[in-house]
C-alpha cells in the first residue's frame, strides 16, 4: 500500500529547510556560497505570531535593533503580557517615557482596535497566500511593506521573502556585490531573482554579513 504525500498550500521554513535551502543558494550564487564559507548557516530567526511580536516589528521602524528592543521591554515591563487591551491603557505620554514615538503610539493603537472588533484576525494569517497576507497587514495604519514582509519571514516562516527598504540587507548587497551605492528595490529583486523561490534564505544569508561586518 503506497503513500499519500500531502503538501501544505503555505510551507514555512525550518532548521532542516533552512540548512538545505542555503547549500541550494550557494550553488546558484557564488556571493551567498562567499558568506557561507565565511560565517555559516544563517540563523532561522523564528518568531512567535501575534500581535505581541508585531508590536515589536513596528517598533524596529527606521530605528535600530537595540533601540526597539530596549523600548519592547520597557513596553513589557509596563504591561506584562502585551495584549492589545493592555496597550489601549496606555496612553501616548506614557509610551513617550519609555521612548516610543507618538507616531508609534498610534499605530499600536491603531493594531490594538483593529484586533479588538476583530477588523484583523492575525491568527488566520498563516491560512492566506503572501500575497493576501501582506494586503490585510499593510491595509492597517502604520504597517508598510517592510514591517508586513518582516512579519511573513519571521513570523510565518515564509521561505519567498524579499522585505522591501531593509537598511541591513542593502548595505549588504553593496558590498557582497561590489555596487557603487546601496541598489533601489528594482536592482535588488533582478540580483534575487536567482535565489526563488528561497529569497527568505538568501535575505537572512545577507543579514548574517551585515550583522559580522
Amino acid at each position: 500500500m503506497g503513500f499519500v504525500v500531502i503538501f501544505a498550500v503555505h510551507p514555512s521554513l525550518n532548521e532542516d529547510s533552512l540548512r538545505e535551502a542555503t547549500h541550494w543558494l550557494c550553488g546558484r550564487d557564488p556571493v551567498l556560497a562567499g558568506v557561507f564559507r565565511r560565517h555559516g548557516y544563517p540563523a532561522l530567526f523564528a518568531r512567535e505570531p501575534g500581535f505581541g511580536t508585531l508590536v515589536h516589528i513596528i517598533l524596529e521602524q527606521q530605528v535600530s535593533l537595540a533601540s526597539a528592543n530596549a523600548a519592547f521591554a520597557r513596553l513589557c515591563g509596563l504591561t506584562g503580557a502585551l495584549t492589545p487591551q493592555a496597550a489601549l491603557q496606555l496612553n501616548t505620554e506614557t509610551f513617550r517615557a519609555i521612548g516610543v514615538s507618538r507616531q508609534k503610539s498610534g499605530y499600536i493603537h491603531h493594531l490594538a482596535e483593529s484586533v479588538i472588533q476583530g477588523r484583523i484576525e492575525l491568527d488566520g494569517l498563516g491560512h492566506l497566500s503572501d500575497e493576501e497576507a501582506r494586503e490585510v497587514l499593510t491595509g492597517l495604519k502604520g504597517i508598510g511593506l517592510w514591517t508586513a514582509d518582516i512579519y511573513l519571514s519571521e513570523c510565518l516562516l515564509r521561505p519567498d521573502i524579499l522585505p522591501k527598504g531593509d537598511i541591513g540587507m542593502l548595505e549588504a548587497v553593496k558590498v557582497l556585490y561590489q555596487l557603487d551605492g546601496r541598489p533601489d528595490h528594482d536592482t535588488f529583486v533582478a540580483i534575487a531573482s536567482q535565489w526563488r523561490p528561497w529569497r527568505s534564505v538568501g535575505t537572512r544569508m545577507l543579514w548574517l554579513h551585515y550583522m559580522n561586518n
